[in-house]
């Protein structure tokens, strides 16, 4: 038999069968497109949650008071028997390898300027925060290099936070109110979006020492360490908690580096992804369950046509290959159909919905079709070689 026959055969037999064909390829690619679809929502999500945690830079490291043991948000941010104080910013600082310290304490108070009055974050921060964390005044300038304890009634605005004031009036020089005191504003900063829910564009900036004694703080809330490009994270680390020890006496504080939080964030998003993925694989296990059971029917119905193959010298290897084909085809065509399917459903995702991060991934793409024909094939094997096993005479007494 010429391989040109038996791709007629192939085709005909599917072509014969038009919607039991269709049905069996659905199955394909409706698991095909759940793979490409959730993973590549999965994807997205993980971009964006990486983007959010780096977009202050990759240099980082955070020091906290306050001892913990397993990741996520100091107890000792509310209260601390040994809090981190400004000392221990300026200390940090003068080490090695370190390029600059933003020293934070935050909170909320009402910021006015004439009749107009916004309730919004207050951060207390140094002089650094422009090349610690990556944001750029737009106008005017930021906090001068002024003892934190004596630093001038000086503020920042953020730019949601300018034009909700200001309008369209330039705010540098103006006098607004913060927490019932007076400051001057110097500058505003470049929109910076949210951090993880928090809007950094609607928040004001004053100076740390003005800030501890404004929310009535002993000590600050976190210092951001920025280390140098060529200095390595777990070396700046021990460094600063050397240092800490020995000033507090003890390790009452908790340092994380931005590589030890991508690390976790990295591995839950991981399985993350691999579970949807899973969800998908479900999917294309009843797909491959759908052809298994087509093609033992399809053989069923055609142990004549088998029987007269065999009578005319086709082989027991080109009967097999004849509906292993046709397995083939309808999983590659099911796993194409979901591909086309997956693909634009995540572009119409990303469409209709701005805020979710939709990625579409080649690997894991490129992997569910590698699936979609694997399970064609597999699933076409038994009936295939059952078909190849018939006695001619037999199949042909049938018919």
């Amino acid at each position: 038999m010429r391989t040109i026959d038996l791709i007629r055969l192939t085709s005909g037999a599917i072509a014969a069968q038009r919607l039991r064909s269709f049905l069996t390829g659905l199955g394909i690619a409706v698991g095909i497109a759940a793979v490409v679809l959730l993973t590549a929502i999965g994807e997205g999500v993980q971009r964006f949650v990486i983007s959010e945690f780096t977009q202050f830079g990759t240099h980082l490291l955070a020091v906290t008071p306050g001892k913990t043991q397993t990741m996520g948000f100091s107890g000792a941010i509310i209260s601390t028997v040994r809090p981190l104080t400004l000392d221990d910013a300026q200390a940090i600082e003068r080490l090695p390898q370190v390029r600059a310290v933003v020293p934070l304490v935050q909170g909320n108070a009402a910021v006015e300027w004439r009749q107009r009055t916004r309730r919004t974050y207050v951060f207390g921060t140094g002089p650094d925060v422009p090349d610690v964390w990556q944001i750029r005044p737009a106008l005017g300038r930021f906090l001068p290099r002024d003892e934190p304890r004596h630093a001038r009634a000086f503020a920042v605005l953020g730019s949601k936070l300018r034009k909700e004031l200001f309008g369209t009036t330039s705010p540098l020089g103006q006098r607004v109110r913060i927490g019932g005191e007076t400051y001057r504003v110097v500058g505003t900063m470049q929109s910076k979006g949210q951090m993880l829910g928090f809007d950094l564009d609607d928040s004001v900036y004053i100076p740390v020492g003005r800030a501890l004694a404004m929310f009535n703080r002993e000590g600050v809330m976190e210092i951001d360490v920025l280390y140098r490009a060529d200095a390595i994270a777990d070396e700046v680390a021990t460094r600063v908690r050397r240092l800490l020890r020995q000033r507090h006496g003890l390790e009452d504080f908790t340092i994380i580096t931005q590589d030890q939080m991508l690390e976790v964030l990295g591995s839950v998003l991981d399985i993350l992804t691999l579970a949807v993925a899973a969800l998908g694989g479900i999917s294309l296990a009843v797909g491959g369950i759908g052809i298994l059971t087509i093609m033992t029917i399809s053989v069923n119905e055609r142990i004549g046509e088998v029987g007269l193959l065999r009578a005319l010298g086709a082989s027991h290897a080109q009967v097999m290959t004849l509906f292993l084909g046709e397995a083939l085809v309808l999983g590659t065509l099911g796993g194409l159909a979901g591909l086309t399917l997956g693909i634009g459903g995540a572009f119409l995702i990303s469409h209709l919905v701005a805020g979710l991060p939709v990625h579409i991934n080649l690997e894991y793409t490129l992997l569910a079709l590698g699936m979609a024909v694997t399970i064609g094939l597999l699933a076409g094997v038994a009936p295939a070689a059952r078909a190849a096993r018939l006695d001619p005479i037999e199949a042909l007494r049938t018919e």
